[in-house]
This record gives C-alpha cells, sequence and structure tokens, in this order.
C-alpha cells in the first residue's frame, strides 16, 4: 500500500531549485549587465564633471570668490558670474510660481474629477506639449508673445509704478524679453512634466482610501486633503524639484526671450541672462579664461542640479518612511 504525501500549503507551487539550477548563468549575465549600467551612469557623471573643472581651472583659480560678483566684462578680463546665477534662479522661481499649481490642478483634475473617456484626450494633449522641441517654444515666444506681452508689461508698469512694494519688481523700464517673459515659457515647458509625474503618483493612490474617506462622509476636496495628497505628497514634491531642475537647465528657449543683459534687477520686465543661455551665446567667441569662464558656469550649473536631485530624492524618501510609520 502506498503512502501519499501531503504537500505543506504554506510552500510555493512547484520547487525553485530546478529553475536555478537551469539559468545560472543568464541570471548572473543578466545580473552583471544592470550592475554594469548602473555603474556606467556614475561613470559618465564623474568623467563629465572631471573633464568641464579642469578646463574650467584657470577661470577658478584666477577669480577666486570673485566669480560670485556682479562684474562681467570680457573686454576687462572680468568674470564674475553672480549675474547669470540670479537670472537662472530667478527664471525657474516665476517657472515653479506659474506651472505648480496649474500642473496639480490639472493632475487632480484628470485623477479625481474627470471621467476616464474624458480625460485621455487631455492625457494625450498634455504629453504632446511634453515633446515640442525648446527652439519652437523660443521662437514662438519671442516673435509672438513677448511682443504681446510687452503691451501688457507697459500697461502693468504705468499703474504701479509709484506704488511701494509692487513699483521695483514691475515698473519701468519694461522689455519684451525679460526675466517674467523667460519665466513663463518655462512655466509653459515645464508644466506638462509635472503633470504628468504627478498624475502618475495619485493614481497609485489605493481606492480603498477614496472609499473609506468617503463613507465616513468627506466631501471631494476632505477626500484628496485627507486621503489623497498624504499619500502623494512625496511623489509630487520629487516631481517639482524634477521641474526645477529642467528650468534652471533649459538653454535655446531662455536664450532668445531672456534678454542677453548679464546685470541683477528688482524689475522683473527688464531684460537679463542665465548661465545656460550665456553659455550658448558666448562661447562660440571665447577664449582662453573667457572660455574657462563659461565651462566653470556650467560647472556651477552641474552642481547645482544635482544637488536639487539629492534634495528631491531625500524628500521623497522622508516621506516614504513616514507615511510606512503612520
Amino acid at each position: 500500500m502506498s503512502t501519499l504525501t501531503k504537500a505543506d500549503p504554506a510552500s510555493p507551487a512547484g520547487s525553485a531549485r530546478p529553475l536555478s539550477e537551469r539559468r545560472p548563468l543568464g541570471d548572473r549575465t543578466f545580473q552583471i549587465i544592470t550592475l554594469a549600467a548602473g555603474l556606467l551612469v556614475l561613470v559618465i557623471l564623474v568623467l563629465i564633471a572631471v573633464a568641464t573643472t579642469q578646463q574650467s581651472t584657470s577661470w577658478f583659480s584666477s577669480e577666486g570668490l570673485k566669480i560670485f560678483t556682479n562684474n562681467w566684462n570680457p573686454a576687462a578680463n572680468d568674470f564674475g558670474a553672480l549675474a547669470f546665477i540670479y537670472g537662472s534662479a530667478i527664471t525657474a522661481v516665476i517657472a515653479l510660481i506659474i506651472a505648480v499649481p496649474v500642473s496639480i490642478g490639472i493632475a487632480l483634475l484628470l485623477t479625481e474629477v474627470v471621467p476616464y473617456r474624458w480625460s485621455r484626450p487631455i492625457v494625450y494633449v498634455i504629453d504632446l506639449l511634453a515633446v515640442v522641441p525648446s527652439v519652437v517654444w523660443g521662437l514662438w515666444g519671442i516673435l509672438v508673445f513677448a511682443p504681446w506681452l510687452q503691451h501688457i508689461y507697459t500697461s502693468i508698469a504705468s499703474g504701479v509704478g509709484h506704488t511701494p512694494v509692487l513699483g521695483p519688481l514691475f515698473g519701468q523700464p519694461v522689455s519684451g524679453a525679460s526675466f517674467f517673459t523667460a519665466g513663463i515659457i518655462l512655466a509653459f515647458m515645464i508644466t506638462p512634466i509635472v503633470t504628468s509625474l504627478s498624475r502618475e503618483v495619485i493614481a497609485t493612490v489605493p481606492a480603498i482610501d477614496r472609499e473609506g474617506a468617503y463613507a465616513l462622509g468627506a466631501t471631494r476636496l476632505e477626500m484628496i486633503r485627507g486621503a489623497v495628497w498624504p499619500h502623494s505628497q512625496a511623489g509630487v514634491v520629487g516631481a517639482v524639484l524634477l521641474g526645477l531642475g529642467r528650468a534652471l537647465g533649459e538653454t535655446i528657449a531662455v536664450a532668445l526671450v531672456i534678454g542677453s543683459s548679464p546685470s541683477i534687477t528688482s524689475h522683473l520686465f527688464a531684460p537679463g541672462y542665465s548661465i545656460p543661455a550665456g553659455i550658448a551665446n558666448e562661447f562660440g567667441e571665447s577664449s582662453g579664461t573667457f572660455r574657462a569662464a563659461l565651462i566653470g558656469m556650467g560647472v556651477l550649473l552641474f552642481a547645482f542640479t544635482i544637488i536639487i536631485n539629492i534634495v528631491a530624492r531625500a524628500i521623497v524618501n522622508r516621506s516614504t518612511r513616514r507615511m510606512r510609520g503612520a
């Protein structure tokens, strides 16, 4: 009489040992390839940092801390880059102030309000905006958008020119190619990116959390505040910081609409400059310390973007740990 062996219901069906014996080489090969791909990215970043730093050593050694002064005059061998840093920062901040509320609002609209059959066409349009080349945004901005905005800037400046707070920001002089125009163009460019990432994050909120909030009598707004936002906050913050990195590094569109004037001013309607725009416009005619200064500004921008990405990753990890603890 044969004895039947009862299988343990807790053990997985079949055995993993034959699979591991049949595919050890394939598993190891796949592990090596993925590890090499990850290390390759790190090696490329290190090589970029080393090569650009070596090319800009003469600027860092000759200027020292004067690189953070507002004294850019290549004819006199003065290469203070503070005006370029200021322009990059102010245009990126303007872009975030405009783009972030719009992006989060669109993401919540598509995931929480609009039915699926109506949200898909909107998603397609947003995705199409994300792939528009930056040079197209820049040409449209300088040929169509900036002349139209200059009339609006003039009206605003005439109305608030003598106001204590608004006057220094939006008073005279005005120019269609300005900090504010560059910020608006950057807002157009980063809105699809922040919207798409935020929408994907919000869509991962478990349906049971939404249904539980509704079951407790919450309104749609209360459900978003109590169930959706705490779950997706980390991802949305990461999307915003990725948009900030894109805004800081954008070159052609900003170079066409910012005005190309290396100056620090509180007037947002005045022309200015940014690091990527300065490198793109002046690199072709540079040499010696002048070229080293432009490459050095690229190193500074590279460092700023790395810091932003590190901060974004830290915020996301911290929020994730907090949600797991809760």
